[in-house]
Parts: C-alpha cells; structure tokens; sequence
C-alpha cells in the first residue's frame, strides 16, 4: 500500500482550486509527496438505464466522461505546481475514482498523514454550509482532515488550538505543536471551562474556577514546551461558549486545530456544536484531528 503523504480532494470547480493550493503549500512544508484525488459518477460501474435514458450508457459518452475527469486533475496538479516555488514543490501524483468521492477520499485517507477538502461543495448556497463530501469526511477519515475556506496566504499570525483536556484533544495538540514550529509562530492554546452556557451562579464563582481551568489546560500542555522549545505559546482559559471563543479568536490567528475521535463523534468539543461551528464559520483553514477509536 503507498504512502499518500497529504491528499486532497478537488472536483474540477474553482473553489476547489483553494485546498488544492493550501494542501500543496502544506505538503511542501511538511516534506511529504501530495495526491490530487478526483471521483466521478460510477458510470463505469452501473452503466444501466436507470443511469441514462436511453439505455446503457454509450462508450464515447463513458470515455468523454474519463478524459474530463483526467482533464480535471491534470488542471488541478498545475495548480499545485504553482501554488509552491520549484525547488521546494513536493512529488505530486494524482488517483482517479470512479465511485462517491466520500468513500475515495476516506480510502486515500488510510495512508495519509492529512486529507485536506474545501468547505463547501458544488451546490453549496450558504458560506456557512459544509458540502456533503466535506461533512462526509470529516466524520470518516482515517487521518486528520483540513477544511479549507478562503485562499488566505499565511503571515506571522498564531496557530489556535482548542484544547478541553481530554484524550481528543491531545492529538489537536501534537498537530498544533508541530504546524506552529514548522511556521515560525506563536501558539495560542485555548481551554474553556464549559461546553455549555454557564448560570449565573457559576459565573460569580469564575474567580475560583479560572485556577480549575488553569490547572487543566497546564496538564494538557505539560511536556510540549519541551518538544517544541521555539513555540512561544500564550494560555487562554474562559468560562463558557467554547465555539464563540474560538472564533473570535480565529480572526487574528492562521489556522485552528481541534479535536475528535473515531467515526462516532467528537469529545469535548462535541460533533453538532463547537466543532461543527468552527468548522463552519471560521473564514481560515480548520483541522480537524482525528483520534481513532478502537
């Protein structure tokens, strides 16, 4: 089985041209090969009449089909050569599918380090809607997955990290560590002390629960200053509304990583909520780290 480095997904759409080039910047970074992974409607496989209303589908229309499909990758590995300069340009290939693009990516994503895919698909309407291949991934790669939104070149902003002390959130962790070091940036390390809204009881106490909090957001960090010597990381713990945090933080850092775990949902930062919001909203890239369980 090879090793496919960074994958990314693309469908031929200018959209989908903004992961392409953010996953081919963050292959070369990382100095790991990059795959473009294409899938088209399985024509070849069905070839019925359900699929075409004259019968079985025609040769030519099937070998129209594929060469329109390979013309679309090879668009997509120029935007990848362009995206890095030559002598940093990682090896590039290309896979082809021929089957729903959400079991290809999540196949390529057995090998990967990292699956990179835009946020929004062909049909998306709203900025803040995951397309069905990205929510699709999201819940079932193998590997940490990068939903990539606005072809943002990065600066000298931090890489974030939601951090909620749980075993999750410590692969969100290893990832932020290692993006921060490989960028030359800072480390903002966010720890919120509840998913939920907090009563206003518990926010007279905040005094109190801010050492809590402290505590375990200084658990979670335990060790990685030592790894990672040249991140110079700032702590932030707040009471409540994780995903607001986050986001706002968001608007003056480079990329956010938080966490999940297996195909079941996320931990702490829970599927539907925190995640999903930030996923959603947050107008840099997000990766979203993957703890497998089982």
């Amino acid at each position: 089985m090879s090793h496919h480095g960074v994958v990314v997904g693309t469908d031929g759409s200018a959209s989908s041209h903004v992961p392409v080039r953010w996953a081919a910047r963050e292959a070369a970074m990382h100095r790991l090969p990059l795959t473009v992974v294409h899938a088209v409607a399985p024509f070849r496989v069905a070839a019925s009449t359900a699929l075409w209303p004259f019968g079985r589908v025609p040769a030519e229309v099937l070998e129209s089909q594929e060469n329109d499909a390979r013309n679309t990758i090879a668009h997509a590995v120029r935007v990848a050569e362009d995206s890095v300069d030559g002598a940093d340009r990682p090896d590039i290939d290309s896979e082809l599918y021929f089957g729903p693009p959400v079991a290809a990516l999540v196949e390529s994503s057995k090998t990967a380090k990292m699956v990179a895919v835009g946020r929004q698909g062909r049909s998306a309407r709203s900025g803040r809607m995951l397309g069905s291949v990205t929510t699709g991934v999201v819940h079932h790669a193998l590997c940490p997955v990068a939903v990539i939104n606005d072809d943002v070149a990065p600066g000298r902003q931090p890489v974030l990290v939601g951090i909620d002390g749980s075993e999750a959130s410590a692969s969100a962790t290893a990832i932020a560590f290692d993006e921060a070091s490989r960028r030359g940036v800072d480390l903002v390390a966010l720890h919120v002390w509840s998913d939920a809204d907090v009563p206003e009881p518990y926010r007279m106490q905040w005094s109190s629960l801010q050492a809590t909090a402290e505590k375990t957001l200084a658990e979670s960090l335990a060790g990685w200053g030592e790894r990672y010597p040249d991140v110079n990381v700032h702590r932030v713990v707040e009471l409540d509304q994780p995903s607001r945090h986050l986001l706002d933080r968001s608007e003056s850092a480079q990329l956010v990583v938080v966490g999940s775990r297996g195909r079941g949902g996320f931990v702490g930062m829970l599927l539907g909520s925190v995640s999903t919001t930030v996923v959603q909203a947050a107008r840099i890239p997000v990766i979203v780290a993957r703890q497998q369980s089982g």
